[in-house]
């Protein structure tokens, strides 16, 4: 069965894409980037276009680049309205953006004041590549990275946050490697066996500390599956009733199966562990690229793009950078019936796992500022 889905896997790709108009010196609090940014969505979604979508310029890109713009507060922000819009339904939402983890940091680095109202608006942190797949399957990721990486996560552990860390795992070996160390600084653990994270590993044969309790808030998840690409399971029956029969504590999936969303039904069967126990159920949200596979998508842009459409990747063919701090782009994701947070909210997912995050890096260097936000 053939399916529709834009395979990004999670490759990491530099952060020399596209050019695109240059944006203007920016007040932005910025630190040296010592390996190249993640750049990591996927596809699937369908439906008809977002309506509610206020404040779009339909103008092109390059009319947008006046003003100055703090990247890095503009990316905290978003994710804070994103938070504050979905508790306002419910309280209890989980919202976990994934890498980007210098937003933690008032200055970007490990030791750094910590960025508190930010910490208190999110659940966890994922991170990818913290021992296991830099820049590929099976690879060990650079000592120098795994540590920075770390010792920003330990610093989210101790603002009683929690991290979740995903290996792209050759082997077995690598695997138990990879559990051992998340066990070792208290991170919760998802050894994927494959870049597309489009299955459910073999291995372990049983989730991390299965358990059978009920899994309500994040800080009780004690392991976690990873897998927002759906298309090689036969048939959406079979896909959910894959996952219905495993003892994961809790799920990140995507919204929509070959184009049509999950229905509320089916977000609520997936709640449920094979043991019986409750598990979270949390949708995959790109925040940081436009996706011309998802339903938000109108073919005009191809000649017309709106102002906040910025450079295609060039890796991922159909996926562009977005001014995420623009009206048009936020109007999209939330406030509306038809925006994207609100399909989510509807379906009865228990939270969102937001990708791109780290984006505002692309755009510090499309706009060449260099260490501390100075001009290079």
């Amino acid at each position: 069965m053939t399916l529709p889905w834009k395979r990004r896997g999670r490759a990491k790709v530099t952060l020399l894409l596209l050019a695109v108009a240059v944006l203007p010196p920016s007040c932005l609090e910025s630190n040296p980037q010592p390996f190249p940014a993640t750049d990591t969505s996927r596809g699937g979604g369908g439906g008809p276009d977002a309506a509610g979508n206020k404040g779009l310029d339909w103008g092109a890109p390059e009319n947008q680049t006046d003003g100055a713009v703090d990247f890095r507060a503009e990316m905290r922000s978003l994710v804070q309205t994103i938070a504050a819009y979905a508790r306002a339904e419910n309280p209890d939402f989980v919202v976990i953006p994934q890498n980007g983890l210098e937003l933690l940091t008032l200055d970007g680095e490990p030791d750094g004041p910590l960025a508190d109202e930010y910490i208190e608006t999110i659940s966890g942190c994922g991170q990818e590549d913290l021992n296991f797949g830099y820049p590929g399957l099976g690879d060990v990721s650079p000592a120098e990275m795994t540590e920075r990486l770390t010792a920003f996560l330990d610093r989210l552990e101790g603002a009683d946050r929690d991290a979740l860390v995903i290996d792209y795992c050759k082997n077995d070996e690598q695997t138990d490697a990879s559990l051992a160390v998340a066990a070792d600084h208290g991170f919760i653990a998802f050894p994927a066996d494959r870049r597309e994270l489009d299955d459910i590993p073999g291995y372990p044969p049983e989730p991390p500390d299965v358990n059978e309790d009920d899994v309500t808030e994040l800080s009780q998840a004690s392991n976690f599956l990873y897998l927002i690409n759906p298309g090689e399971f036969e048939s959406r029956q079979a896909f959910l009733l894959a996952m219905a029969q495993t003892d994961y504590d809790l799920f990140v999936v995507d919204a929509f199966f070959d184009d049509e969303p999950l229905s509320p039904e089916e977000v609520e069967g997936l709640k449920t562990k094979a043991n019986g126990g409750r598990r979270l159920v949390l949708s995959y949200m790109s925040i940081g690229e436009a996706e011309d596979y998802r339903f938000y998508w109108q073919e005009s842009w191809n000649d017309d793009p709106p102002a906040w459409l910025a450079a295609e990747n060039p890796d991922w063919e159909g996926n562009y950078k977005v001014r995420y701090w623009d009206p048009g782009w936020q109007a999209i994701l939330l406030g509306s019936s038809d925006s994207y947070l609100d399909r989510i909210l509807a379906a009865g997912f228990d939270g969102v796992y937001l990708d791109i995050i780290d984006a505002f890096q692309w755009f510090e260097e499309q706009s060449g500022q260099g260490e501390h936000g100075e001009q290079d």
